[in-house]
């Protein structure tokens, strides 16, 4: 008796890619409506997400908790075809663009927080020569 291999499960529900990804199934249908991933819809009109949709959302999830708007995922989403898994060269163009914007609010805030240091308890923040104004 021959075995059969197991059929490898193209298409994902919104529940098993919440589950894997560790966002909500809410998050999903946001993100879905930002056109930052696209869902297919099966015969009774419930949605099913490729395999791709997972890498997709850890990018997101990497993106958003670095401080990256949405709007700017969805840009660079936007020069990709549809279901393109990024490819490690791509992901390091995409990244060190990222990675750029990271660097300059750490610097801000780095400042910022410099600047705190000499002004914490001073009440100096009702003052015209404040530098946090």
């Amino acid at each position: 008796m021959e075995k059969k291999s197991p059929r490898i499960k193209m298409l994902l529900t919104p529940g098993e890619v919440a589950k894997r990804t560790g966002v909500a199934v809410s998050a999903l249908h946001f993100y879905e409506s930002k056109g930052l991933i696209h869902s297919q819809r099966n015969a009774g009109n419930q949605r099913r997400y490729r395999r791709d949709v997972l890498r997709a959302v850890a990018i997101i999830k990497i993106a958003q908790r670095t401080g990256i708007p949405l709007a700017t995922i969805g840009d660079a989403f936007g020069v990709l075809p549809e279901g393109h898994n990024l490819s490690a060269k791509e992901w390091k163009m995409l990244s060190s663009q990222w990675r750029e914007e990271l660097e300059r609010r750490i610097h801000t805030l780095t400042a910022l927080r410099d600047q705190l240091d000499g002004c914490i308890g001073c009440g100096c923040l009702s003052r015209r020569d404040c530098p946090l104004r």
